[in-house]
């Protein structure tokens, strides 16, 4: 048995769920054996893969990043920029958001890829290389709350994610669209993985910057559309979606 088949059946207990692989074992092996005495094909011991946590009712998703990137890019649609800049949020959805609007990617650890209307370059949220006021479309999407706790390598600073909302504060043009989401509910810091912001004050972070409109995930999934920040305050953990604009003249 080589090195793969090792790696892959130790993960197969380990992720996503540890030690609960082990009840979904016997399944496994029984339609093993069952699919090779009624297949042709070549079916080795030492080429399975098993994947113990993929039989459910429903298609799992993760509501936070399912919606931002839907909300991101219903958003994208009906502005039509020429040109956006995204700031480390989830490549799969700076990917498909490329196909239809020219996109640079902007993250503490470069994305080599190569892709057709997306470009790559090293930054840091806290030091953006682009020009004040220079830049109509802005996204930040589950990022902010991450920045000054060490978590992606950065260094740990108490008001890192203060520094960057100035930073997207600056690089926005007058009239400028920033579309930003982080964690909404009881305020806390839970070191070192991220901050969760009291949904109505996180414009407050943004005084240059006027809400346009706020939809939320909640605590159960659910997407609320449209709707008042203060009303989620009592959420642990949610998803809030902010739509900002820079006043002119500032």
């Amino acid at each position: 048995m080589g090195r793969d088949f090792l790696i892959r059946w130790v993960l197969a207990f380990l992720s996503p769920k540890p030690v609960i692989g082990f009840f979904h074992l016997p399944r496994f092996l029984r339609e093993y054996r069952a699919y090779r005495r009624v297949s042709s094909e070549v079916v080795r011991f030492e080429d399975t893969y098993p994947c113990l946590f993929d039989r459910t009712a429903k298609t799992p998703f993760d509501p936070h990043y399912f919606y931002q990137g839907a909300w991101l890019a219903r958003r994208l649609a009906e502005a039509r920029p020429e040109l956006h800049v995204d700031i480390g949020s989830s490549v799969l959805t700076i990917g498909v958001t490329s196909a239809a609007t020219r996109t640079v990617f902007v993250d503490y650890r470069p994305l080599h890829v190569t892709l057709s209307g997306l470009d790559s370059v090293a930054g840091s949220i806290t030091q953006l290389p682009f020009a004040d006021g220079s830049l109509a479309s802005l996204s930040c999407l589950h990022v902010i709350e991450h920045i000054g706790l060490g978590r992606y390598g950065d260094p740990l600073d108490v008001e890192g994610g203060i520094k960057a909302a100035r930073e997207l504060m600056r690089v926005l043009e007058p009239g400028g669209k920033l579309y930003l989401s982080l964690p909404v509910g009881r305020p806390r810091v839970c070191f070192n993985a991220h901050r969760v912001h009291d949904p109505a004050a996180v414009a407050d972070i943004f005084p240059e910057l006027r809400l346009m409109s706020f939809c939320c995930v909640d605590d159960q999934g659910y997407f609320h559309i449209e709707s008042d920040p203060a009303a989620f305050r009592m959420l642990d953990y949610g998803c809030g979606m902010y739509c900002f604009e820079k006043s002119v003249g500032t």
